[in-house]
């Protein structure tokens, strides 16, 4: 994982974390199964940091939002809550990363996954990580970019419910079509947010400095001159 440290990138990181936090409390669905839980536009945001900074920074960005939500507005503090923290911090590491060794956070979830007794009676459920896997073997394309994040997020925060929560092979069960319905809007929020983030930055890379930035003008809809 590349380390790139300056004072401009961290101030970039700070602005990322704030829009970040605003997007925090936008909900986007609640958590089936986990009362007072609930899916926010963030978790389009938040991946996308690995991108436009690096992996390491990336993760930061999602883990600071985060930690500025939990101060200010509070939260759980049971330990599913704190797990929670997790999916958005792989997510951007996911989607920031070119490298392989990526595919071993979903992985190691399905073996979770298989390793609990709920989760070995519903072991279909876990076969939906075998996505990211296969997307970043299938090169840079953002939709499968996208959609390896999102299930990589899901796979561990799934984990993170099942070690955490009571439940019943039925209920996992039930959540297969669930999944996939949801993670494809997800898939399609994270891309969206990538192209329309890449736009405005290409145009505001004419006026500002923003090198210390990965900017990916092939995903930008104008090309600044």
């Amino acid at each position: 994982m590349k380390f790139e440290w300056s004072s401009r990138k961290a101030a970039f990181l700070i602005v990322f974390a704030v829009l970040s936090l605003a997007a925090y409390r936008i909900n986007f669905s609640s958590v089936l199964g986990a009362s007072n839980q609930s899916f926010t536009l963030f978790q389009f945001l938040a991946p996308i940091g690995g991108g436009l900074f690096d992996p390491f920074f990336g993760a930061f960005s999602a883990l600071l939002a985060q930690g500025l939500n939990f101060a200010i507005f509070g939260g759980g503090t049971d330990l599913f809550s704190m797990l929670r923290f997790l999916p958005p911090v792989f997510a951007a590491v996911y989607f920031g990363s070119r490298n392989k060794w990526t595919t071993a956070v979903p992985l190691a979830c399905m073996a979770l996954f298989w390793m609990h007794p709920i989760g070995a009676q519903a072991p279909w459920y876990a076969l939906f990580w075998l996505i990211p896997v296969a997307a970043k073997f299938a090169g840079n394309n953002l939709l499968l970019r996208s959609m390896g994040t999102t299930f990589t997020a899901h796979a561990v925060g799934s984990v993170a419910f099942l070690y955490t929560v009571p439940s019943i092979p039925a209920f996992w069960i039930f959540l297969i079509p669930v999944v996939f319905y949801e993670r494809l809007i997800f898939t399609l929020g994270i891309a969206v947010s990538f192209v329309a983030l890449n736009t405005l930055l290409g145009l505001l890379s004419t006026r500002v400095d923003l090198r210390s930035l990965h900017i990916e003008k092939r995903y930008s809809l104008v090309k600044a001159n």
